[in-house]
C-alpha cells in the first residue's frame, strides 16, 4: 500500500482501519437526539445530550492520541505533513466564509435593511421609525413595530479596545515562540506558548464580563433588533473560535512540555498558529466595523 522511503518513513502512510469515526457518529447521535428532544420539554433531552458529549470527547482524544502516536513514530512522512497543510488551509478557507457570511449580513442591514425601512415607501406605516446605525436613537422608535426595548450600544472603548490589545499581544507572543522552536529553544518556546494561552483566557474573561456590562447596564441583548442580533452573532461565535484556539494552543504547549515537535517537523504547532492568526484578523474586522463604525 505504500513504499518506504531510506529512513523508515513511509512514502505515504495509509492507516489500519479505525473505530473513531463510528464512535464519533455515535456521540453525535445522541447529541443530536437529545438536543432535539430537550427543546421541545423531554427532560431526558438533557442527558442524552451530556453523554453524547462525554463520548465524542472521548472518542476524540482516544483519536487525536493515536494520531500523535504514528506521527511521534515517524510514520509521516512529507506526503502527509503536504496533506495536512493543504486540509487546514481549506479548513480556514472555509472559515473565512463563514465570517465573510456574517459580515455580509452585517452589510446588508446596514446598506440595505434598515435604509429600506426608513424609505418613503413605509413612512405612512411606520412614521415615527428613522433609519440610522445603529437601530436606536432617541426620540425615534428602534424598530417599525416598536417592539424593542431602549437599549445603549457598545463602544469600543475600553472592553473591546483591551480585548484587542490583548490579541494582537498574543499573536506576538505566538510568533515569538515559533522563531524559538525553530531555534531549538525548547525553553523559551514553551514559556512564550504559556503566555500566548493565558492571553487567550484574559480575553475570554473580559468578553464575558463585556456581555454581562452589555445585559445587566446597557440593556443591549440579542433581541435589542438587527444591531444586537448581528452584534452577538459576531462576537459570540468570534468567542467561541477564540476558545477552540485556545484549547489547541494548549494541548500543543503540553506536547511541547513532552518533548514533541523538532525545529524541521512541527505542522502541528504551525496549523495551531494559522488558526489563531485567522482568528486575530477576524477580531480586527470586529473592533472596526462593529464597535468603531
Amino acid at each position: 500500500m505504500s513504499s518506504a522511503t531510506h529512513a523508515g518513513t513511509p512514502h505515504y502512510f495509509v492507516p489500519s482501519p479505525s473505530r473513531h469515526p463510528v464512535m464519533a457518529s455515535i456521540g453525535l447521535f445522541f447529541v443530536i437526539l437529545g438536543a432535539s428532544q430537550w427543546i421541545n420539554g423531554a427532560g431526558w433531552g438533557a442527558w442524552s445530550v451530556a453523554f453524547g458529549l462525554v463520548w465524542w470527547l472521548g472518542t476524540l482524544f482516544q483519536w487525536f492520541r493515536d494520531a500523535i502516536a504514528e506521527s511521534e513514530s515517524g510514520l509521516y512522512g512529507r506526503k502527509i505533513d503536504l496533506s495536512f497543510r493543504w486540509s487546514m488551509s481549506w479548513f480556514i478557507f472555509s472559515e473565512v466564509m463563514f465570517f465573510g457570511a456574517f459580515f455580509t449580513a452585517l452589510w446588508w442591514a446596514r446598506a440595505h435593511s434598515v435604509p429600506a425601512l426608513g424609505s418613503l415607501d413605509n413612512a405612512l406605516l411606520w412614521p415615527d421609525f428613522k433609519a440610522v446605525w445603529p437601530s436606536i436613537a432617541a426620540g425615534v422608535t428602534a424598530s417599525p413595530a416598536d417592539i424593542i426595548e431602549p437599549f445603549t450600544t457598545m463602544t469600543p472603548f475600553w472592553l473591546p479596545t483591551i480585548n484587542t490589545a490583548l490579541l494582537l499581544s498574543s499573536g506576538v507572543t505566538l510568533t515569538i515562540a515559533h522563531h524559538a522552536l525553530r531555534d531549538n529553544l525548547r525553553g523559551r518556546t514553551i514559556a512564550f506558548m504559556w503566555m500566548t494561552v493565558l492571553l487567550g483566557v484574559i480575553f475570554l474573561f473580559v468578553q464575558g464580563y463585556e456581555y454581562a456590562h452589555a445585559y445587566s447596564e446597557l440593556n443591549l441583548k440579542l433581541t435589542s433588533g438587527v444591531y444586537g442580533s448581528t452584534f452577538y452573532m459576531l462576537t459570540g461565535f468570534h468567542g467561541f473560535h477564540v476558545f477552540v484556539g485556545m484549547l489547541m494552543l494548549l494541548f500543543i504547549t503540553l506536547r511541547l512540555q513532552k518533548g514533541h515537535f523538532t525545529p524541521e517537523k512541527h505542522f502541528g504547532f504551525e496549523g495551531a498558529a494559522w488558526y489563531w492568526h485567522f482568528v486575530d484578523v477576524v477580531w480586527l474586522g470586529l473592533y472596526i466595523l462593529v464597535y468603531w463604525l
